[in-house]
C-alpha cells in the first residue's frame, strides 16, 4: 500500500484541537502525540503546527474574552514545541509580535515583561539566530508607539533587552559612524517682541499650568535672582543646545564664535548665582537625598520663560547641562574614525576647550548636594568612554579571544635549530618538507650536512656560457622576439645579477642610465658583454682547456678549483677546517682583527658551545662578510698580527 498523502487541512485541524487541549492541561503532550500520529514529512508538519498555533492566537484575540496569562500560556507552549523539535523555532517570536501588535500599550508592558524574563532562553542556541531579527523588528515597532516624554521607563527597558539580548559586538546595536540626532531640536521662544521676561508678573500661576507636587510651596517660594534674567540671557542660553545637538557645526569658525560668546556668558552667570547662595530650605535638600534622585526625569527641556529662575536654581539641572558641555568637548578633542579632515581644532580652540572644562569641573563640585562625589563619577565615565571609542575606531573587534589548540607550553625556539631538531633518526626514515620537490632534495642524501661540503656544490658559470643564449638572442639577425627572450625570464634574471656581482667589473660602475625594468637593464649588460668576451674561446675562469669532457662535471669542477687565480685568493672550506683546529680557545684573539663585531662573536658563542665549531664558524661569517675578499692573502695578514705565524706559515705553503 502507498502511504497516505498529507491533507492540510485535517492536519491544521487535528493540531488546533490539539493545542486547545494542551492549553487546557497545561501541559504539550497532546500536541507532540499529534505530531507523531498525523501522516507526512517532518517539515510539512512543522508548518502546519505553526499556522495552527497563530490561528489559536488569532481566534483569541477576537473573542476579545483572553487575558494577558492567556496569550503567555500559548506562547510557552510554542516554546515547549520548539525545544520538542516539533515547531519552527520562529514560531514564538511571530506570537509575540501579532499579541503586541494587538494590544494597547498598558497590556504591551506586562507582554514585555515576559519578554525580558526570558532573555537567557532568547540567547539558547535555539532560539538565537531565527529570531534575533524578529526581537529587533518587535522591540523598534514598540519603540515607534511610545513616547519618550510620556513612556520614557519603558523605552529604557527596551533598549536593556537589547542590550543583554545582542553582545556588544553586534555592529546592528553600534552607532558606527558616530551619527548624531538631529531630530532633538529644543523649542524656545525667539521672537523678542513676544517675551515676558523683564515684566512684573500678577499672576503667580497661569491658566492650564501645573506645578508638581513638592516643586514649588508656599514656604518655599525661590528667592529673587541675584543676576537679572532678560532675553538676550534667555535665548543665548537655549540657542547651546543646537550646538550639543549637532557638535560638527563647532568646527566652523563663525558657528565656533558664537558658541564661544554664547557659553562665556552661560557659565559665568553659573559661577556668579551659585546654588550656596541661595534661600533654599534645608528640608529640600534633605528629600533631594533620600529620594536619591528617582523622580527626576528631564526626557525633554521646559524652555518657558517663567522657569528660566527656577531652573537656574535646580541642581539636577545644572548637572545636565554641565554635562552636556563635558560630552561635547570630549567629542571634539576625541579621535572618531568618520570625522572628515576638515573637523580639525586649532591650538585656540583646544586651550579654550582644557580651560573650560576645569571650569565645568570646578561648578560640578560646587553643586549640593554631593558635588566632589558626582564630578568624580563623572570624569570616570568619561574616561572609560574613551576606552569604547578606540574599540570603535578599531572596528569593533570580538572581546571573546580564541582558544588555541595546543594548550602545551611551546618549547623556546633557537635562532638556529640544531640537527637533531629536524633530521630524521634512522637512515631510511624520510623527511616530508611539504613540498614535493622540496622533500625529494632533501632525502636525496642521508647526511644532508655533509652533502652540503661536497666539492662538486662549489661551482660558478662562466660569463660567456651563462650569457651565450642571451648574446644570440640579442643579435638582430636572428630575429628574436622580446617576449621569447631568456632575460625577461625572472629565475634568469636572478641568476644573472648573482653571477654579474662576482664576475663582472660592469656590475659596479655607476651609470645615469635610467632603466624601467630587470629585462631592460640585461640587455645593456649582454650588449657590453657580447663586445668585450672572446668569441669561441672558453673562459679562463672556468677552463684552461687542458681537462676532458665529464658527464657529471666534478673534473671540470676540482679543476677549476685548482686553477692558479682562484688558489690565490679564496679560502677553501678544508683550509678553514685545518685553521679552526689549530686555533681552538684562541679564536678570539683573531675575531678582533678579521674586524668581527661584539654582537657577531656572542652569536657564535650561542650557537655553539665547541670551540673548535666557533672557530670555524668566526672563519665563515667573515667569508660571507668579505664575499671574494676573503683571500688567503687577507686571512695570512690576520693571523700574523693576532701571533698565529705558525698558521699563517701552513697556510701559505699550502
Amino acid at each position: 500500500m502507498s502511504p497516505s498523502s498529507f491533507n492540510f487541512v485535517e492536519a491544521k485541524d487535528k493540531f488546533t484541537a490539539s493545542a486547545r487541549f494542551a492549553l487546557t492541561s497545561k501541559t504539550s503532550k497532546p500536541l507532540i502525540n499529534a505530531f507523531n500520529q498525523i501522516p507526512g514529512n517532518e517539515t510539512e508538519k512543522k508548518t502546519t503546527l505553526d499556522q495552527a498555533l497563530r490561528s489559536v492566537l488569532g481566534d483569541q484575540i477576537i473573542e476579545h474574552k483572553a487575558s494577558c496569562d492567556d496569550y503567555l500560556s500559548l506562547i510557552y507552549l510554542s516554546i515547549d514545541a520548539v525545544t520538542e523539535g516539533i515547531c519552527s523555532a520562529t514560531t514564538p517570536f511571530l506570537l509575540l509580535g501579532d499579541v503586541l501588535d494587538c494590544l494597547p500599550l498598558d497590556q504591551c508592558d506586562k507582554i514585555f515583561s515576559f519578554v525580558e524574563e526570558n532573555v537567557s532562553t532568547w540567547k539558547s542556541n535555539s532560539f538565537y539566530t531565527a529570531g534575533k531579527n524578529y526581537l529587533l523588528r518587535m522591540c523598534n515597532d514598540l519603540l515607534r508607539r511610545l513616547s519618550k516624554s510620556q513612556n520614557t521607563v519603558f523605552c529604557g527597558r527596551i533598549q536593556l533587552f537589547l542590550a543583554r539580548l545582542f553582545p556588544l559586538s553586534e555592529k546592528s546595536g553600534l552607532n558606527l559612524q558616530s551619527q548624531f540626532n538631529l531630530d532633538n531640536i529644543t523649542v524656545f521662544n525667539k521672537n523678542e517682541q513676544e517675551s515676558t521676561l523683564g515684566q512684573k508678573h500678577t499672576e503667580e500661576k497661569e491658566e492650564g499650568m501645573e506645578v508638581e507636587e513638592g516643586e514649588m510651596g508656599e514656604d518655599d517660594t525661590p528667592a529673587p535672582c541675584s543676576i537679572p534674567i532678560d532675553y538676550n540671557l534667555y535665548r543665548k542660553f537655549w540657542t547651546l543646545q543646537d550646538y550639543f545637538r549637532n557638535p560638527v557645526q563647532c568646527y566652523d569658525k563663525f558657528s565656533w564664535m558664537t558658541f564661544l560668546k554664547y557659553s562665556d556668558e552661560t557659565l559665568a552667570v553659573f559661577k556668579s548665582y551659585k546654588l550656596d547662595d541661595m534661600q533654599a530650605s534645608k528640608r529640600k535638600l534633605e528629600e533631594l537625598r533620600a529620594s536619591d534622585g528617582e523622580h527626576v526625569y528631564f526626557a525633554k527641556f521646559l524652555t518657558s520663560e517663567k522657569l528660566m529662575d527656577l531652573q537656574l536654581s535646580d541642581s539636577n539641572f545644572r548637572r545636565h547641562i554641565l554635562l552636556q558641555y563635558l560630552i561635547l568637548f570630549q567629542y571634539l578633542k576625541g579621535q572618531v574614525k568618520f570625522k572628515s579632515s576638515s573637523s580639525v581644532l586649532n591650538d585656540d580652540q583646544t586651550t579654550w576647550i582644557e580651560e573650560t572644562t576645569k571650569l565645568v569641573y570646578q561648578l560640578l563640585r560646587e553643586i549640593p548636594p554631593d558635588g566632589d562625589k558626582f564630578a568624580t563619577m563623572v570624569e570616570h565615565i568619561l574616561n572609560t568612554e574613551e576606552n569604547w571609542n578606540v574599540w570603535k575606531n578599531e572596528g569593533c573587534p570580538s572581546f571573546v579571544k580564541e582558544r588555541t589548540v595546543d594548550d602545551k607550553p611551546k618549547r623556546p625556539t633557537r635562532k638556529r635549530q640544531a640537527p637533531e631538531d629536524f633530521l630524521g633518526k634512522g637512515p631510511d626514515r624520510k623527511i616530508f618538507m611539504g613540498n614535493d620537490e622540496l622533500t625529494r632534495l632533501w632525502n636525496l642524501n642521508q647526511d644532508n650536512m655533509e652533502a652540503c661540503k661536497s666539492d662538486s656544490r662549489e661551482f660558478m658559470p662562466s660569463l660567456d656560457e651563462f650569457f651565450a643564449e642571451a648574446i644570440e638572442q640579442a643579435d638582430p639577425a636572428n630575429m628574436v622576439e622580446e617576449e621569447y627572450k631568456v632575460v625577461r625570464n625572472p629565475n634568469y634574471g636572478w641568476r644573472a645579477l648573482r653571477l654579474l656581482s662576482r664576475r663582472s667589473p660592469h656590475f659596479f660602475q655607476p651609470t645615469n642610465q635610467k632603466f624601467k625594468s630587470l629585462a631592460d637593464y640585461l640587455d645593456s649588460m649582454v650588449s657590453k658583454l657580447a663586445k668585450e668576451l672572446p668569441k669561441d674561446i672558453p673562459s679562463e675562469e672556468i677552463k684552461t682547456g687542458e681537462e676532458d669532457d665529464d658527464d657529471n662535471g666534478d673534473n671540470l669542477l676540482k679543476d677549476s678549483n685548482d686553477s692558479p687565480s682562484i688558489q690565490s685568493k679564496l679560502v677553501t672550506n678544508q683550509q678553514m677546517d685545518d685553521i679552526a683546529a689549530k686555533l681552538g680557545a684562541q679564536w678570539k684573539m683573531l675575531a678582533s682583527h678579521l674586524e668581527m663585531k661584539a654582537a657577531e662573536l656572542r652569536e657564535i658563542e650561542t650557537d655553539s658551545e665547541d670551540v673548535d665549531m666557533q672557530a670555524k664558524l668566526l672563519l665563515v661569517a667573515w667569508q660571507d662578510r668579505e664575499g671574494t675578499q676573503a683571500t688567503v692573502e687577507s686571512l695570512i695578514t690576520a693571523l700574523n698580527a693576532a701571533g698565529f705565524s705558525q698558521i699563517a706559515d701552513g697556510l701559505n705553503e699550502a
